[in-house]
């Protein structure tokens, strides 16, 4: 499976984004799956990517040709894809991924997994979209998808497919379970 993630250009503040990280690039080694992600060998980007090579994975990074001029890529990636734009690193990033986990991250973690999140609404993906809900970090989402539905704005029909996981059993249970209904 291309599992593709967002999250964090740096490392945060909690500890426990960095064990979280390097523990789901382990497993994503481990199961031989491929991680599909945005090619930075900073912050929790870099620790995904060399804790998922680590274990035998296969790691695609896809980065924008700027941050390759700024020197900011994995230079031991299985592969690297170049786009010239960041719009086209986000459309190669959902056209390669099976499935897609957003961990704690910036203003950018939330755009690309927001696009993602549109898509399996309009059911123009019918891939997981799970949103890593580490110490709280996605509750604000959550409320207000709930608020969406509360306010006749979004139905439980259009969010089904996106899923709030609690730790990385639960990531790794929807993986594993294509169709699974919405945690909530």
């Amino acid at each position: 499976m291309n599992i593709t993630v967002y999250l964090g250009a740096y490392e945060g503040n909690d500890p426990k984004f960095k064990r979280a990280v390097t523990d789901f690039g382990s497993w994503i080694g481990n199961q031989r799956h491929t991680l599909i992600y945005g090619g930075s060998k900073s912050g929790l980007m870099g620790l995904l990517a060399t804790s998922a090579l680590a274990a035998g994975g296969k790691v695609i990074g896809v980065e924008p040709r700027f941050f390759i001029d700024a020197e900011l890529q994995l230079d031991t990636l299985t592969q690297l894809i170049v786009t010239e734009t960041m719009a086209e690193r986000k459309a190669k990033m959902i056209e390669l991924g099976d499935a897609f986990v957003a961990f704690p991250g910036g203003t950018g973690t939330l755009e690309e997994i927001t696009e993602v999140m549109s898509r399996v609404s309009l059911k123009q993906s019918d891939a997981p979209c799970i949103l890593y809900d580490l110490n709280g970090y996605y509750e604000g989402l959550r409320t207000l998808l709930t608020r969406m539905i509360d306010e006749g704005l979004s139905s439980l029909a259009r969010q089904s497919g996106i899923y709030f996981a609690r730790d990385l059993a639960e990531i790794e249970a929807l993986l594993n379970r294509p169709g699974a209904e919405t945690i909530r």
